[in-house]
């Protein structure tokens, strides 16, 4: 049943809540669906491409009414005699729950009623559904005087009705694609009431069990619009390239509002993008459907490395030959296909380097604006993002606009996510699938395909169409592959879940797998594969993430049928609330008496929920790299992977440091073609690299003008290289040392400082230089990090417990002072209850400068779990608040979460290493550690310095204890501390996924081995 066949056999129906459970009934008089495009009256309105006249914003305050459930909503609001205005008011566009009614619930895979209420689809709760009603009052615009007249809600979840002037209008579901009624017959002159009552929960709830907030309302634009004497309400943009892809033909195909008068006709010009006329052509125009087509001449072609857009005018005459209509339609000349089973754009092999983004503010939820959306596609190409995968739903039409004008290639998904019908308790059980091979599912899920696809076809960005997400599989979903297909033979289709069932695998063009460990891609991949390979969610990017990213990124150029994937996800799902106190913080699932509730596992952004970047984007920003800076001691090779595009929009730098410092300074101009590579030669003087130490060679390409997404100077790619040509050689201090044996003290005095051991504390307790005390908690053996979002979905708790424990309690077995001539050791020799064999020895040698070695000796033990950290830990006062670091950065790194970092000098302060995951959890971290100033405003303070190894080091205002009991960052002390953390190593964070996915062997750290490291305190006067 078509779109249009539904509409016939519905308008004559009595509205009735019985719709909200009935399969059959999910568009009332709804109009067909159609292209996105804009018109105007003149071609000046058009080249301007000013406010459209025959629009009209209704978005606003509207009156409101709040009810828990159909029973007792105002069931005759909508009728003109009944009085609304002391109803409050309400946002349009917006949540209802973010906005003072009823609350906002996360769950993941379960529906919302989940232990509330035992229902079958597609049956729903009938106690608890809340009902919005919303009321609108308005005057038609003299514009619209004597024309037609349509309402256009964008997005409305997941049900409603309308009425104007108490007639019924219509009725729709699918939250996420527009609803459109015509009005005219219902208008009155002067003032109109428009009435809207939103279902929170419908047959479409069933259909939208997506991983996210469960909202309801009008949640994107309203208005009214009006068309002219000759309307095309669809169009259709066709741009075909010949087999060598250098010559094209743009095909219009447009559908009229009605039939077109005898003597009509169409002119079409297609411009550069500079606006200057290329090709024109006119046709007449005949019945209500129209094609006009145009041959062009080497197009310049669309991709996201340049995205080329044409703009083209049509222009409509009536039978008189005046200009009733011009729809000005940018458009980008594309060939995307499969050919010998890859995916290959313009004739080239493509990489999605990609993202899953949900629309969403830590504000106002899925109701964005456009300049959330601005912030998001610029931030995008400043990260070597390429592609986007629609999760799990069509966006608004801004979105894709964006995405055609700055570079973003798109997969396009449909509203469809049924994950609770066929996943219990992480099992695969489709008893109760749905949609499935039922039937009676078929055309509502269809209706779901086609609002999206004639809405959605003639944005060049999206390649892909997506049946939706994690609803098993099934006869229905595999119609839905073949509509997008014979609607749309110029697009690929996609959909993961025939993983589950290969019966249906003729729905997917591509191999799509969720969460895949490198091991098994690679699996795929060497079985003689019938498809393409992509990864639609890898990398679970849940609070510390992205550990182990760079397994994925080099299949790109082993294996070509790998094509690349889409991290889960981009944004945090994070909403601002306050607390008791009235203080705003992000809160996630629960934090509004939401039950059931998936709790924190909404916060899976690379970006915060408050549009700030997050540290896992360093990484993100290095692996996507198109171009490659292969660095060693004389030069640089640039690898340019680009599929279409030299690298002459750059200007290659290149700095050469020693420590830290810099000594030298150039840029070069390099033109390197697509797909090819180049060398250059670094041209210092040779006796630069004459003195001792470590030098450090960056090399950066950098943008040299202006972009629509970023400033001239902007670094897209960047590769570094670490030598040590002449080995510096340590000075041991020299001078005099007093020792003093006290009760329970050990004190060792030189000029200007004290050093103080205790037995009592088992450790050093105080470094007092000039007077001033450094230490304000003694430096301790420390195995436990706080415990990440990772750490929990493998159970490191459970696992590794017992280094909690051994973290908190230890057992000092021996005290042993060895005094010389320059300095003296002190060496405390712990025990731990975990096991007997284990042994920790912390030698503290004291040198005449006041400077003390710090030597952490680890003797191990079989039948250990994993250790979360190996280090010794301190605390002193928050008054030294101030770092300087040489280390790998600037933004926190781990052994597994490195590729992106820097060797270099860089400064913050501890605060901003407790990073912005919503619940806290282990951050801040810095590996390749050469040294760290902490200083408080007045420069004093210490220094940490490595020896022979680098180490790595966190500085936070609170300790790993203090973090792991706070649900929330306002759960955490108020600061008294910076808690000082140097380990000789500490395990990776992980990142396949945040359910039980391990850490990579190679980045675990294991209590059977032997370990020491040694780093080196002295003051800064």
């Amino acid at each position: 049943m078509t779109n249009t066949q539904i509409k016939e056999n519905t308008q004559a129906q009595v509205p009735s809540v019985d719709w909200l459970t009935d399969l059959n009934v999910f568009a009332v008089n709804r109009v067909p669906a159609h292209s996105d495009h804009v018109y105007y009256a003149t071609m000046e309105e058009a080249e301007e491409a000013s406010a459209m006249k025959m629009r009209h914003d209704l978005n606003g305050n509207w009156k409101f009414h709040y009810s828990i459930n159909p029973d007792s909503r105002p069931e005759r609001f909508y009728e003109l005699g009944f009085e609304c205005s002391a109803w409050g008011n309400i946002k349009v566009p917006g949540h209802i729950q973010l906005q003072g009614y009823g609350t906002p619930q996360y769950v993941n895979t379960i529906y919302p009623w989940d232990g509330h209420r035992d229902v079958r689809p597609p049956e729903i709760p009938t106690d608890f559904n809340p009902v919005g009603s919303y009321v609108k009052y308005f005057k038609v615009p003299e514009s619209m005087d004597n024309k037609p007249v349509y309402i256009s809600f964008q997005g409305v979840e997941s049900a409603f009705f309308v009425w104007l002037n108490g007639e019924f209008v219509g009725y729709s579901e699918d939250s996420f694609t527009p609803a459109e009624f015509e009005l005219t017959s219902f208008l009155t002159e002067g003032e109109n009431k428009l009435a809207v009552e939103v279902f929170q929960r419908s047959t479409g709830s069933w259909l939208e069990d997506q991983d996210f907030w469960r909202f309801s309302g009008i949640f994107r634009d309203v208005y009214l619009y009006t068309v002219p004497e000759i309307h095309a309400q669809d169009i259709h943009i066709h741009t075909e390239l010949d087999s060598s892809y250098k010559n094209g033909e743009l095909k219009v195909d447009l559908t009229f509002l009605s039939n077109v008068p005898a003597g009509s006709k169409i002119i079409a010009e297609l411009c550069d993008d500079k606006g200057n006329l290329g090709a024109k052509k006119s046709s007449e125009l005949t019945g209500e459907n129209s094609s006009v087509s145009i041959e062009v001449e080497a197009p310049k072609l669309w991709s996201a490395e340049n995205p080329y857009l044409y703009k083209l005018y049509i222009q409509i005459y009536n039978a008189t030959g005046v200009l009733v209509e011009v729809i000005p339609q940018k458009v980008g000349f594309r060939k995307f296909e499969l050919v010998d089973k890859i995916m290959l754009l313009n004739g080239e092999r493509i990489v999605f380097k990609g993202v899953n983004r949900h629309e969403f503010n830590c504000r106002s939820g899925r109701a964005i604006t456009k300049e959330d959306m601005l912030w998001d596609i610029k931030t995008l190409k400043q990260n070597n993002i390429n592609a986007v995968r629609t999760s799990h739903y069509p966006n608004q039409s801004y979105w894709y606009e964006l995405c055609d004008e700055y570079g973003i290639y798109v997969i396009d998904e449909m509203n469809l996510e049924t994950h609770g019908t066929w996943q219990w308790m992480g099992v695969v059980e489709p008893s109760r699938n749905i949609p499935g091979n039922n039937p009676e599912w078929q055309n509502i899920v269809l209706d779901r395909a086609i609002s999206m696809v004639q809405r959605d076809k003639n944005h060049p960005s999206i390649l892909i169409w997506s049946c939706g997400n994690e609803s098993y599989a099934g006869e229905v979903i595999l119609n839905v592959s073949r509509y997008f297909k014979s609607v749309d033979p110029s697009r690929l289709v996609h959909y993961e879940g025939v993983f589950h069932n290969r019966d249906y695998n003729d729905s997917s063009d591509m191999e799509s797998r969720m969460y895949a460990k490198p091991a098994d891609i690679e699996e795929y991949l060497n079985d003689n594969p019938q498809k393409p390979y992509i990864s639609c969610e890898y990398m679970h990017a849940m609070g510390n993430s992205l550990g182990g990213m760079d397994k994925y990124t080099v299949l790109e150029k082993k294996y070509p049928m790998y094509q690349g994937g889409f991290i889960w996800d981009y944004i945090d799902q994070s909403l601002v609330k306050k607390d008791r106190y009235g203080q705003e913080f992000f809160a996630y699932g629960g934090d509004f008496g939401d039950r059931p509730s998936d709790y924190g596992f909404c916060t899976n952004g690379i970006v915060y929920s408050n549009r700030e970047l997050s540290p896992k984007m360093q990484e993100v920003k290095y692996l996507y790299q198109n171009i490659k800076l292969n660095v060693d001691k004389s030069g640089v090779t640039i690898i340019n992977e680009s599929l279409f595009e030299d690298t002459s929009d750059y200007d290659l730098e290149y700095i050469l440091y020693l420590e830290g410092k810099e000594l030298y300074r150039n840029q070069d101009q390099v033109v390197i073609l697509p797909q090819n590579e180049g060398r250059v030669e670094f041209k210092w003087p040779a006796e630069l690299l004459n003195e001792a130490g470590e030098y450090v060679i960056h090399t950066s390409l950098k943008l040299k003008e202006e972009k629509l997404w970023a400033n001239a100077g902007y670094e897209l790619a960047f590769g570094q290289y670490v030598f040590e040509d002449i080995q510096k050689i340590a000075q041991i201090p020299s001078g005099n040392l007093r020792v003093a044996y006290g009760t329970q003290n050990i004190g060792v005095h030189g000029t200007d400082f004290t050093i103080m051991f205790c037995r009592k504390a088992k450790s050093l307790i105080s470094m007092k230089y000039g007077g001033r005390e450094m230490i304000e908690a003694p430096l301790l053996p420390l195995f436990w990090r706080a415990t990440t979002d990772n750490d929990r979905g493998f159970s490191q708790g459970f696992t590794s417990g017992c280094w909690y424990a051994a973290s908190l309690a230890r057992q000092s077995v021996g005290l042993d002072v060895k005094e010389q001539a320059d300095k003296v050791e002190v060496t405390f020799t712990y025990k731990f209850s975990i096991h007997s064999e284990i042994e920790v020895k912390n030698t503290f040698t004291v040198f005449a400068d006041g400077s003390v070695r710090v030597k952490s000796i680890y003797h191990g033990a079989e039948n250990l779990p994993q250790m979360p950290i190996f280090a010794v830990s301190f605390k002193v006062s928050a008054d030294y608040d101030q770092l300087e670091w040489y280390a790998m950065g600037p933004e926190e790194n781990y052994s597994d979460r490195a590729a992106g970092a820097r060797l270099g000098v860089f400064t913050n302060k501890v605060a901003d290493n407790l990073s912005g995951y919503v619940k806290p959890q282990e951050s801040g971290n810095r590996t390749g550690v050469r040294w760290v100033n902490l200083t408080n405003s007045d420069g004093h303070g210490i220094k940490i310095s490595s020896t022979s190894r680098p180490v790595e080091c966190n500085f936070s205002p609170y300790t790993a204890f203090e973090l792991e009991n706070a649900a929330h960052h306002y759960e955490l002390p108020n600061v008294h501390y910076t808690v000082v953390t140097v380990a000789g190593k500490q395990m990776g964070v992980g990142g396949d996924d945040s359910w039980g996915a391990p850490v990579y062997p190679e980045h675990l750290v294991k209590a059977n081995e032997d370990m020491e490291f040694e780093f080196v305190i002295q003051p800064i006067k």
